[in-house]
């Protein structure tokens, strides 16, 4: 047995005797939070001791335009001990929490409307628990006059921050400069199977095989920029398709009107929430995901393309540039506005450039390796660290 093996074991066997009480979205909960953190729950109970909780109910209708917040079709559930806007249930949950007996608290943090239930659940238990923030999001996308106070009121009651891009770890520090920070970026998804066949996939859209598909995939709000791409597909020409998949939180008529002048057969929009089950033929039917953000700081459906080996365009306005070498494993536009789009999807689409980060993409696939696995491992390992010293 070699060293290597050896700091493994050690390092593993640190690890498993860690007793850690997560909250979250989760399912039944829908969308991309619910979905990472029961990914990241799975990885990490292969290597701790991990009791998960999420929300009863978790927004209330007015911060919630969609058409519902559950996947009734999911047959994963974990506890429901918590309604967000029900302090009174607040009660119950820290008896739950406590119950645990955790070493570590980990609170996953998006918005700060969560501010402080969060704060409430970490002031339940002692100095002996450590408590950790998975930060996907710090500063709001649309922000609220109460957004910096809430933000600064979370900050100040974990011990350690855990984020997905160098964005957000500098949005944590600028409330609290001597925070332990670690940034580790978004795994691939892997639980929407092998992409469908191009041919396939699109008839299921009624594109023709030799179009140019862009994608626009996931929750639709202003500070995606949807409405940048859709005046840009009036500067490319009828070569160029556009697929529109997701549901729209606000604002749903600019869309609607835009998509009319440019036409049914240029602009395919589905608005809904997407199932599982049917995520690979969207990536299957297009050739660029474009992520056209006005404000980001990382994004699921960047890591979706991923897993999919769809190269993507990205916006500098945010954190989703930070993986990205512009062509070689994905692209990244500057200027963000409706003609700069248009340039950029244009030579985007010219030289085999597609094809060049596409091979790179598929060259580094790796079937063997589980990021998700490697995420439990480097935040477990963080953890133990910080908490040890």
């Amino acid at each position: 047995m070699n060293l290597c093996t050896n700091a493994l074991i050690l390092v593993s066997n640190k690890t498993s005797q860690l007793k850690v009480a997560f909250f979250s979205a989760l399912p039944p909960f829908r969308g991309g939070i619910s979905s990472f953190s029961s990914l990241l729950v799975k990885a990490m109970k292969r290597k701790a001791n991990v009791e998960a909780f999420t929300f009863s109910k978790q927004y209330p209708k007015l911060l919630f335009p969609g058409k519902t917040q559950v996947d009734s079709k999911v047959s994963e559930h974990y506890p429901q001990i918590v309604s967000s806007y029900n302090p009174l249930t607040y009660l119950s949950a820290r008896r739950i929490l406590r119950k645990v007996s955790p070493d570590v608290f980990v609170a996953n943090y998006w918005m700060p409307f969560f501010s402080p239930m969060y704060v409430y659940m970490a002031k339940s238990f002692g100095k002996e628990v450590f408590k950790v923030a998975l930060i996907h999001n710090l500063t709001p996308h649309e922000p609220r006059f109460f957004d910096a106070y809430l933000n600064r009121l979370f900050v100040r009651h974990f011990d350690a921050f855990i984020v997905l891009s160098e964005k957000v770890r500098q949005d944590v520090l600028s409330y609290r400069p001597d925070a332990n920070c670690l940034v580790i970026p978004h795994p691939k998804y892997k639980q929407f199977g092998e992409k469908s066949e191009k041919p396939k996939a699109r008839a299921l859209f009624s594109f023709p095989e030799n179009v140019k598909v862009l994608l626009f995939f996931g929750l639709i709000r202003d500070y995606k920029g949807l409405d940048i791409l859709l005046d840009a597909m009036k500067h490319l020409d009828d070569s160029y398709r556009l697929l529109i998949a997701g549901e729209v939180y606000g604002g749903k008529d600019k869309y609607v009107q835009s998509i009319n002048k440019l036409g049914s057969e240029r602009v395919v929009f589905h608005d809904r929430f997407i199932a599982d089950d049917e995520v690979s033929n969207y990536f299957g039917a297009a050739d660029c995901c474009v992520l056209p953000y006005k404000a980001g700081t990382q994004s699921g459906i960047q890591a979706v393309a991923s897993s999919f080996n769809l190269p993507v365009l990205v916006s500098t306005k945010g954190g989703l540039h930070e993986q990205i070498v512009e062509g070689r494993n994905g692209f990244v536009i500057e200027d963000l506005n409706a003609e700069s789009l248009a340039v950029k999807v244009e030579n985007v689409f010219s030289g085999g450039k597609l094809q060049i980060v596409e091979e790179y993409l598929l060259q580094q696939e790796d079937d063997q390796k589980d990021e998700w696995s490697d995420f439990a491992d480097l935040f477990l390992n963080f953890i133990s660290d910080e908490k040890s010293k």
